[in-house]
């Protein structure tokens, strides 16, 4: 992405329903900086990011990727070009090495250690017993909410796409682990060209957006 996403006079409406739950939205999201959607739940925040790697299509207006219509290009290379992190990201049972690389599956150590060092979660691995080898247990027992937040972002962050879509990360967190989320994001914005897309109900994390 080098230039915006832009989205014109878009609205969304579900099929059960009979209000739009998005209507005439029209905003610009530049690249390579952050943009935060704030507000309270079924406020829509959802619903609008998942506009964007088409899991819903508009029943009014345009989105363009910059200025080519989003129809043009096909899912497969719409999709390769976004990461998300969920709100609660599910961990299988197996290695923090084999955990980051869901992300890219033919990633080198080097990209490995890259995008947790990126994502602020090289040091609590290097802390544990057997480092990036180390088994993490059904749904990451062995590791706490904000770790696992930042191990998933690893897993998103090695796949190099241009937007990185974020979904209410820190709602679950203590004010610590908040903190040490927001430090590796400003580092990622810092470091890298990344479009970086927020949702959350919480201002106070977003403030650099």
């Amino acid at each position: 992405l080098k230039d915006s996403i832009s989205i014109n006079n878009v609205s969304y409406r579900y099929p059960t329903e009979k209000t739009d739950i998005l209507k005439n939205i029209t905003i610009e999201i530049n690249a390579n900086k952050i943009t935060a959607l704030v507000g309270p739940s079924g406020g829509g925040k959802s619903t609008f990011i998942e506009l964007l790697p088409r899991i819903r299509l508009p029943i009014e207006g345009m989105i363009k990727f910059d200025g080519k219509d989003i129809n043009k290009y096909t899912l497969k290379s719409l999709r390769q070009r976004i990461s998300y992190v969920p709100q609660f990201p599910h961990i299988f049972d197996g290695t923090v090495k084999e955990h980051i690389l869901y992300g890219k599956s033919d990633a080198t150590d080097e990209e490995v250690q890259e995008a947790a060092r990126l994502a602020g979660a090289e040091e609590f691995i290097n802390q544990l017993p057997q480092g990036f080898d180390t088994i993490l247990g059904e749904d990451a027992i062995r590791v706490s909410g904000g770790q696992r937040q930042r191990l998933d972002l690893a897993r998103a962050l090695i796949k190099k796409t241009s937007i990185l879509i974020m979904d209410e990360p820190t709602s679950n967190l203590d004010a610590e682990s908040e903190d040490l989320f927001k430090k590796s994001l400003d580092k990622i914005h810092k470091e890298t060209k990344i479009t970086i897309i927020i949702v959350t109900h919480r201002l106070a994390g977003v403030k650099n957006a």
